[in-house]
């Protein structure tokens, strides 16, 4: 379907779970993915396990299954929204760990048809950032990411358990509650976005009904009914701030969608 439309040259946007992703108001043409491919496999070999998951299983969901066989390497995701296919893209990661240490392939669906898997180190992986990303960013729908095989590690299910619940209590101490595309910007070398946002004064700044959240200045939250319109213009003015005040360039780690 995905390269029927696309060879007929109709518009496609591919979505996992849309976290981190904005969309025009007036919604995108043609036709809207939702990849709801949700397959896993666990090898549990006993020196070096490891899991495939198709890129629409839930990331967190995935970590919450392994944390239950005594299976380390996704515990630093238990509270991070989206799929597989996403936290690939974009190198997603929180407590110190994120996809690029945990990554050892990628199937991947190309423009021509062919699907094909690619080593970890062909994903150029930095800071929240892939090569996969910047195609992304650049508004190319291919290469499709189908599947991931991660390398993972054992450990102790009941000590993983207590690192996830506090993985999740932290979360809900310094996250806001309401809805939200997730942390907006990328952190600065040497510093962080909520900081320098916190300290140009805008905590709180609202632009219609979305504003910087009080608990954590790097989340945009919907107050009920914001729109993507109002979200893009306190985006520019929060990088018109921080640029003023501190000569920073804040750039953005959520995809924004352009018609």
């Amino acid at each position: 379907l995905v390269l029927s439309a696309h060879a007929a040259g109709v518009p496609v946007m591919f979505l996992g779970g849309g976290s981190n992703v904005l969309v025009p108001d007036e919604g995108v043409p043609g036709l809207v993915v939702l990849n709801r491919c949700r397959a896993f496999r666990v090898d549990p070999h006993p020196e070096h396990p490891r899991v495939w998951a198709e890129a629409g299983v839930s990331l967190a969901g995935l970590a919450r299954t392994l944390i239950r066989q005594g299976l380390d390497g996704l515990t630093w995701a238990v509270s991070i929204p989206g799929t597989v296919g996403g936290a690939v893209v974009g190198n997603a990661g929180a407590h110190g760990g994120d996809m690029a240490s945990v990554v050892e392939r990628v199937t991947l669906l190309l423009e021509d048809g062919r699907i094909t898997d690619v080593p970890a180190e062909d994903l150029e992986y930095g800071y929240r950032h892939s090569r996969l990303k910047a195609a992304k960013v650049a508004g190319r729908l291919f290469p499709i990411v189908l599947a991931a095989t991660l390398r993972l590690r054992w450990g102790d299910a009941a000590a993983l358990r207590a690192q996830a619940d506090a993985h999740l209590a932290y979360r809900r101490r310094t996250q806001p509650s309401e809805p939200s595309v997730g942390s907006v910007f990328r952190n600065p070398p040497g510093d962080y976005a909520g900081r320098l946002i916190d300290a140009a004064g805008l905590k709180g700044y609202r632009v219609g009904d979305v504003a910087v959240s009080q608990v954590h200045a790097n989340f945009i939250i919907n107050l009920g009914q914001g729109t993507t319109t109002d979200a893009l213009k306190l985006i520019r003015i929060i990088k018109e701030r921080v640029r003023e005040q501190f000569g920073v360039d804040l750039e953005e780690e959520i995809v924004v969608t352009i018609t």
